[in-house]
């Protein structure tokens, strides 16, 4: 089932420099990614950016096309495109430079969405963290909110800094996807699952910890459900998650459990439904997994 879905949040240009001072520019941020993600399955997807119109913003822009995602008609402003520098040393560690600026206009937003996503760093910068938190309290009258932390810690500071305006986001989504790594960031605990499991306390009908090679987990009315990973060759994880994200919107809009009006019977997901959304998610996070970049799959991939 196609479903029409907005993806708020930051499209910027990564920029990575080798250690023997070579450059790659690609397009980038990870609500980017969902939104190609989504439309590349065959959704109505629509993104909610902020980039300038210069040459990075037309970058952008291409690469959006290609995919089908609709920009919102107030995404591109003058100026110029964010980035993030990611400077290699001889062992292939970063060192990370944003130059990031995030003050979106919701101007042009398609009506009624069946969901509305957000994620990263969009959704505790300001001044547009405040605009998007007001966007998801609006939205949640029509549209299902789907929420990934994605931590960056580089720009987020101190977790005790942004966990109180995280949790205020969770409180206002019915689907909150997060790695074990951001949690155990975010709290500084290993006790990840207990804290996935008690996000569901502050609202959300629906709580995923993605753990790597060690599969999903999910948290629901019905209870705890796991699935394990599915088995590819890792050429890198650039995407990963933000596929999963996406995997998890498109496999519940399969089961017509997107939109304000279905709040309940997605509060009410049976395990095996509940498990069938996992394995769905998990499924197209491994073929991103298995080539280069973050490029998630198409629909006519798939079996």
């Amino acid at each position: 089932m196609t479903a029409r879905i907005l993806i708020a949040g930051e499209a910027l240009t990564d920029i990575v420099v080798d250690a023997d001072g070579a450059r790659r520019e690609h397009p980038g941020g990870s609500p980017l990614n969902v939104a190609v993600a989504l439309s590349r399955l065959g959704h109505d997807a629509h993104l909610l950016t902020a980039i300038g119109d210069d040459v990075r913003g037309d970058a952008i822009r291409a690469h959006l096309d290609e995919s089908g995602v609709q920009l919102t008609p107030a995404s591109v402003r003058p100026g110029r495109t964010s980035t993030a520098e990611a400077v290699l040393d001889a062992h292939g560690a970063a060192t990370y430079t944003f130059d990031l600026t995030w003050d979106p206009d919701t101007a042009g937003l398609p009506e009624t969405p069946d969901a509305v996503h957000t994620s990263s760093i969009a959704a505790v910068l300001e001044p547009g963290a405040t605009t998007l938190s007001a966007l998801l309290r609006s939205a949640r009258g029509s549209s299902t909110i789907s929420y990934d932390p994605n931590a960056r810690p580089t720009l987020m500071g101190a977790p005790e800094d942004v966990r109180a305006r995280i949790e205020k986001n969770i409180a206002l989504s019915d689907v909150v996807k997060a790695s074990d790594e951001d949690v155990a960031w975010l709290y500084g605990t290993e006790d990840v699952e207990d804290v996935a499991a008690s996000w569901r306390d502050l609202g959300p009908s629906l709580t995923v910890l993605t753990r790597g090679g060690d599969g999903a987990v999910a948290f629901s009315a019905s209870g705890r459900v796991q699935v394990a990973p599915v088995q590819v060759e890792v050429v890198d994880t650039v995407g990963a998650g933000d596929t999963f994200s996406a995997g998890i919107l498109d496999a519940l809009a399969a089961k017509g459990l997107l939109g304000a009006d279905r709040r309940e019977m997605l509060a009410a997901i049976p395990s095996d439904d509940l498990a069938t959304v996992l394995r769905r998610a998990a499924a197209l996070s491994a073929i991103t997994v298995s080539r280069a970049g973050a490029n998630p799959p198409w629909s006519h991939e798939l079996t």
